[in-house]
């Protein structure tokens, strides 16, 4: 059953683009693991779905490493003060997973934005922007390194926000940066984020090493197929029906 689920995630980031964690955590509270399981084991799972894309990217000369650098500035010491706080401040992981079901269900929300947003933030990036966003744009470091901080919370929390919650950001800073750019300096900004994140989790007890294997398993494979797939597909179907899945279980999480 895990490697089926792991299949059907790899499948869906395949066709639509969208990262594994805004589905792959949901679908782990769903079959009933708990919430620090879940989100601990999805970290590792999307370190390790991730890394290929980095390596392609790096060849490829499309990853604007001084802007993650600047993010990891803020997302790495911020996810290591998360788990810091997780272990010092709460008794067991039993008694944070309302935590990580509430942040959860707040990055799926924005993440369904996002996807609904889409053609909107990609006409604010060729407009080059006006009024509050040029303001952010003019001072896009400082802006970056704010983005790396939230995300090193967020996605230590929730798993979700490093893949198109990330990329929307990226698209809204640097109107002149090329989308490839866009998507392989996020992508080598999540990799590392999701293995420190994950790394911590693990050292709390939060992952479960056989559930990972089995998606690994399921996953890697459907991805391949995915991206295979997709130019087959009405992107302007898929992308409103997933957004619209991924705001009703971020208002399940978020608000129930």
């Amino acid at each position: 059953m895990y490697i089926l689920a792991g299949a059907a995630v790899g499948f869906a980031v395949g066709v639509t683009g969208v990262g594994g964690g805004s589905l792959m955590t949901p679908l782990l509270l769903l079959f009933g693991f708990p919430p620090h399981v879940a989100v601990g084991t999805d970290l590792l799972y999307a370190a390790i779905t991730k890394a290929g894309g980095v390596f392609i990217h790096r060849r490829q000369g499309t990853i604007r490493w001084n802007v993650v650098y600047t993010l990891f500035a803020g997302s790495l010491p911020a996810s290591l003060i998360t788990i810091y706080v997780l272990h010092t401040y709460f008794p067991d992981s039993e008694s944070y997973g309302h935590v990580l079901t509430s942040m959860l269900g707040v990055m799926l929300i924005l993440t369904s934005g996002v996807l609904l947003m889409r053609r909107r933030i990609m006409a604010a990036q060729q407009d080059g922007g006006s009024g509050f966003l040029a303001h952010v744009q003019t001072h896009s470091i400082i802006y970056t390194w704010l983005m790396g901080l939230a995300l090193g919370v967020m996605v230590t929390l929730s798993s979700v926000g490093a893949g198109a919650f990330g990329a929307a950001v990226l698209l809204l800073l640097y109107p002149r940066m090329p989308s490839i750019q866009v998507v392989g300096t996020d992508l080598a900004h999540a990799v590392p984020l999701t293995l420190v994140a994950g790394t911590g989790h693990l050292l709390l007890g939060n992952v479960d090493f056989l559930l990972l294997g089995a998606l690994l398993a399921g996953s890697l494979p459907a991805i391949y197929l995915g991206t295979k797939v997709a130019t087959r597909l009405p992107d302007k179907l898929l992308q409103p029906l997933l957004a619209s899945m991924l705001l009703a279980l971020g208002v399940k999480y978020a608000f129930f």
